[in-house]
């Protein structure tokens, strides 16, 4: 069944790439970070140092003490650390993500399923086939197709549209990243919170690792209890904060440069490295895992990009976070050549003592600033996740009125924010926390390399020698470093691969059974036939009110329909086939939002609708809901007869007489369905009980049977997320034999 949008649905809007200037840009869209003026990105960057950099700024507590586990062993491996350090800073965070991958937004949001979703339009690589004709119309949405210029992207369109291998690689590795960020999301509270506490026992020496453990704990607790309050308000209120962290550490760095040794400055001579490889061997690879943790935060830049907008971001980065984190890390090193032995301690011990409870205080919050970073991405990225079918529908919280893309997830907040304890309780010391913590950055790295190379082949179309130049030099320096800290999995390591495994599973269960279910559906759509026969049944009645059925399909009348009639014979006297879709977009304007289509013949007052969201929009409240659908109906109804009219007037000239009986026909329908509104709406949704059909696997059985059915019953219903009050809701009973 095809679907034909309502016409006149608002102006069309100018569709923007992502690529540079237009990146910044969503039409018609007045949101968080895009088209901002400069007042406002000046804002935005103030308030992203309290949501974005705090794991950034917090990584000079441990990077000097993970690169020399085993102390400094000649004292111009300093200056080779150093070098690593500088050039790791420009090399990642600042040329790879603030001047290339931020421009590969879609529509202003970014994170790993930004860029998946930012190929699916593109490509057809999505694994449910409800994509539609109409839906290329939505502003922000539709795309050139390749010219005869760009063979190279028609050529790796067609590869990944004719590969199911290819479309699962894609699907595997972009549920891979966010699992890892989701890691990620639980490992920065526990090291950045318990590294900044243990500095107390500097000043305190009698106080056991036990206690700091608890004192780490509960300040952890806390962190996670004022999530609900919003990423707006949270940002504005650590902004001061971290602010000041990184003045504080830029100021020590000035000092202990001008207080011990400033020839450390050499170390901006990258042959400092070379010899640093010379001297140490082996050894020096292997310190590599150290050397990573001070990019850890950056992929929180590209995550929260949704809150912010790029010129926000690439501000406050360039010319407040790199000089700062940069300065502090020349300080330590200056510190260091004058007294190695306080590797394990840097930080700490090359704080002036006047100056050391000022920055202990400091630390803490930092720290707990940098867990927000990682936690605001989570968010981010997980909501995407529930609009390609890849996660339960949970609820997502929207917590501000005037900014799209700030939302908090209950359940998710809950789940990381009790792993982040439990690993705090379990590990007690930030040793083996950080060697975990090293291979969810750098793995999050490689897999956004990978997803930008497709990007750039797919749809920015750049110069190949331009892509093979971004793919060999970040792709080999991250293999470079995953390479190295893959050499603590054993302590450590594992935590990371063992906490992503399980989200990837549940991730990849629920998303093949909700497949394999929109493909029972699909293969058992209701026939025209057989609607009509049920609806001329004699013990069919129809009943005052609109009936609102919820189904995932776009197309077709759902198989739960006929079980619906059969277990309570009517059917509502305005009846509407619901379909709520997400399109691979971050935002569809309410104009374009519903599209119609009759469902038999006019006298059933029957019909088909598909709304359609962006993957940051928020669903409205019931009422507001079904008021919009049924405004965008009696629209649809209007267009239909004057469609009508102006096909018969080319056919029949002049034959007005039909025409005003149209007319007169549609506005009676318009008064009927106002009528029906006024008696009342229901929503009507199928519970589907999904269990494996007999003959399948074991595997199959146990995915389907147990863990599918585990997670759909554990987690928040779908009326929830809908929006749907109890007391309008009714819940139709039907299994599936997948």
């Amino acid at each position: 069944m095809s679907v034909e949008p309502a016409e006149g649905a608002g102006e069309t809007l100018a569709r923007h790439d992502s690529l540079y200037g237009d990146a910044e840009k969503v039409s018609g869209d007045r949101r968080h970070g895009s088209g901002a003026s400069w007042r406002q990105t000046v804002l935005l960057a103030f308030q992203s140092i309290g949501v974005v950099y705090g794991d950034l700024g917090t990584s000079p507590l441990y990077t000097y003490s993970g690169t020399f586990p085993g102390g400094i062993r000649h004292p111009d491996d300093i200056l080779g650390v150093l070098s690593l350090i500088l050039y790791t800073l420009i090399l990642l965070p600042l040329l790879k993500y603030v001047f290339i991958v931020l421009y590969a937004n879609d529509n202003g949001d970014g994170g790993t399923f930004a860029l998946y979703s930012l190929i699916s339009r593109y490509a057809k690589i999505r694994m449910i086939p409800n994509q539609q004709a109409e839906d290329a119309s939505v502003s922000n949405y539709s795309i050139p197709e390749p010219s005869s210029k760009t063979k190279r992207a028609q050529w790796v369109k067609q590869r990944l549209e004719s590969s199911k291998a290819a479309r699962i690689a894609l699907f595997t590795v972009t549920i891979l990243g966010t699992s890892m960020v989701m890691g990620d999301g639980s490992l920065t509270p526990a090291i950045s919170v318990l590294s900044a506490v243990s500095g107390i026992r500097e000043k305190a020496p009698n106080l056991t690792q036990l206690q700091v453990v608890w004192i780490s704990v509960a300040i952890l607790f806390l962190l996670f209890s004022v999530q609900r309050f919003g990423t707006d308000k949270v940002g504005y209120s650590f902004a001061p904060i971290i602010l000041v962290w990184f003045v504080l550490i830029a100021g020590i760095g000035a000092y202990n440069l001008a207080a011990h040794d400033a020839t450390v400055l050499r170390a901006l001579n990258p042959m400092y490295i070379v010899d640093y490889f010379r001297r140490n061997g082996k050894q020096a690879w292997l310190s590599l895992g150290g050397v990573v943790l001070c990019t850890t935060g950056t992929e929180a830049m590209f995550a929260d990009l949704g809150h912010f907008n790029i010129k926000a971001i690439q501000l406050s980065f360039s010319f407040i976070i790199f000089p700062s984190v940069a300065l502090c890390y020349m300080g330590q090193a200056s510190y260091l050549h004058k007294f190695p032995q306080d590797v394990a301690d840097t930080f700490y011990k090359s704080i002036p003592a006047a100056m050391f409870w000022p920055t202990f205080i400091v630390a803490i919050l930092a720290a707990i600033i940098a867990s927000q970073a990682m936690l605001s991405g989570a968010f981010a990225i997980l909501s995407k996740a529930l609009s390609l079918g890849c996660f339960p529908r949970v609820q997502v919280v929207h917590t501000s009125k005037k900014y799209a893309g700030q939302v908090y997830i209950p359940e998710i907040n809950f789940l990381i924010g009790a792993a982040s304890i439990v690993v705090t309780l379990a590990f007690q010391t930030t040793t083996n926390i950080g060697n975990a913590y090293g291979i969810c950055v750098v793995m999050v790295f490689s897999i956004t390399t990978h997803l930008m190379t497709v990007v750039m082949l797919l749809v920015w179309k750049k110069n190949i020698a331009f892509i093979a130049a971004f793919y060999v030099v970040f792709g080999a320096t991250e293999m470079l470093y995953l390479t190295s800290i893959l050499s603590k999995f054993a302590e450590g390591g594992y935590l990371p691969f063992c906490f992503s495994l399980v989200l990837m599973a549940l991730m990849a269960t629920w998303h093949y059974v909700h497949v394999c279910r929109y493909w029972y559906e699909l293969d058992r759509i209701v026939p025209a036939a057989k609607l009509a026969a049920l609806l001329g049944r004699p013990d069919v009645r129809r009943v005052p009110g609109v009936g609102l059925l919820y189904s995932e399909l776009v197309q077709g009348v759902p198989p739960v329909f006929p079980r619906l009639v059969d277990k309570m014979p009517s059917v509502h006297a305005v009846f509407v086939f619901m379909s709520i879709k997400n399109l691979p977009i971050p935002r569809v304007a309410a104009a374009e939002r519903f599209i119609f289509r009759r469902v038999g013949p006019a006298e059933h007052r029957m019909f088909r609708c598909v709304a359609r969201y962006g993957y940051t929009d928020q669903i409205e409240a019931a009422k507001d809901f079904s008021d919009s659908l049924l405004d965008g109906l009696k629209l649809f109804v209007h267009e239909e007869a004057a469609f009508s009219c102006s096909q018969h007037t080319d056919d029949n000239d002049g034959d007005g007489a039909l025409r005003a009986a149209q007319a007169a026909a549609a506005e009676e329908e318009k008064r009927f369905i106002d009528a029906e509104l006024e008696r009342g709406v229901v929503y009507l949704t199928g519970e589907a009980d999904v269990v494996a059909a007999p003959g399948s696997s074991l595997i199959k059985r146990i995915v389907v049977n147990y863990v599918y059915t585990f997670l759909r019953k554990n987690l928040s219903e779908s009326h929830k997320a809908l929006a749907i009050p109890k007391d309008q809701l009714l819940k139709v009973g039907i299994t599936y034999e997948i």
